[in-house]
């Protein structure tokens, strides 16, 4: 099992964000967390590293609904979302959590089943990108 979808465009890394936000909050997301790894990397570790983003994308429904099922599954949100510049070719690769493989670790087939759904949200958004 793989615990990732991922897909490569054309589009120039800004864009792929641009457009990446877009389709999340097409798909009911929105975003509470954003780490900007390129910066952070430059003013940590003084490190040059290529254009890599990190979305936290949050259905706060489905969160609601998640936290109901399994009071500690917050250790597991936001599904975090990336955009980064290809190292080759050019373009940008978009990559969300695959929640169901995360959430396996816990036996409750109530999560499992809205793992399943967001999952499914998750891979609408990159595929409308």
């Amino acid at each position: 099992m793989t615990y990732y979808y991922s897909k490569t465009s054309d589009l120039p890394f800004a864009e792929a964000v641009a457009r990446t936000r877009e389709a999340l909050k097409e798909q009911g997301f929105g975003i509470i967390t954003e780490i900007d790894v390129t910066n952070t990397f430059k003013q940590k570790l003084d490190l040059d590293f290529r254009p890599y983003m990190i979305l936290g994308a949050c259905n706060p429904k489905a969160a609601y609904e998640a936290l109901l099922q399994e009071d500690k599954v917050g250790v597991m949100l936001p599904c975090n979302v990336i955009v980064q510049q290809r190292a080759s070719g050019g373009g940008s690769e978009i990559a969300a959590v695959d929640p169901v493989a995360s959430m396996s670790a816990i036996q409750n087939p109530g999560l499992q089943a809205k793992a399943e759904e967001i999952g499914a949200s998750l891979r609408r958004a990159l595929d409308a990108i």
